[in-house]
């Protein structure tokens, strides 16, 4: 079984975060929510979670994906964590999948994995400026470029799933029938 390290800093968003694990799960893959910081996060919106680990008592070798939710201040909190980053350049130098949605792809930029990649964001000019050397996303829901994978924002989130899934080798019948099971097109 796949296996997805997710990760919860205070502020994440809930949507992007909560629904690419809950539609992971259904596609078979084991995803871990593990707070940057304590076992309860308060995400974005106040919706209050509990985690099912804390980060630093994970083994980051157990997991074949590092899936990064975006939300304010959720993605400058992981933005200015060098836990963050050092994970980020593990898992790309194992070449496992690193994803990132809405805000949180600057901190796969910070990370050095969007060089000469195509990659989507959320579309805010006050975001751009922490992604270096003037970068620009793509409109596109989602992008991927490999096994780094971007989303635009809340509601790419089935689509970043489903590319998520689909880098760690989930069968095409498997993401279909769960996304049909949603009425995701």
């Amino acid at each position: 079984m796949k296996k997805v390290l997710l990760l919860l800093a205070e502020g994440f968003e809930e949507i992007e975060a909560l629904g690419t694990a809950d539609i992971l799960r259904r596609m078979g893959v084991e995803v871990v929510l593990a707070a940057m910081k304590k076992e309860i996060v308060s995400g974005s919106h106040n919706i209050t979670v509990t985690a099912d680990a804390v980060f630093d008592k994970v083994d980051k070798n157990e997991f074949d994906a590092v899936v990064l939710p975006g939300g304010l201040p959720g993605s400058l909190n992981l933005y200015n964590d060098d836990r963050v980053i050092d994970i980020l350049h593990e898992f790309a130098a194992e070449n496992k999948v690193t994803a990132a949605i809405c805000a949180a792809p600057m901190v796969l930029d910070k990370a050095g994995l969007l060089e000469n990649r195509r990659f989507t964001m959320y579309p805010a000019e006050d975001l751009y400026k922490y992604l270096r050397d003037n970068k620009r996303p793509e409109s596109d829901m989602f992008v991927a470029d490999g096994k780094v994978i971007t989303g635009k924002g809340p509601g790419a989130t089935a689509y970043f799933a489903a590319a998520v899934a689909e880098a760690l080798e989930i069968p095409a019948e498997t993401i279909k029938n769960v996304l049909d099971g949603m009425f995701v097109k």
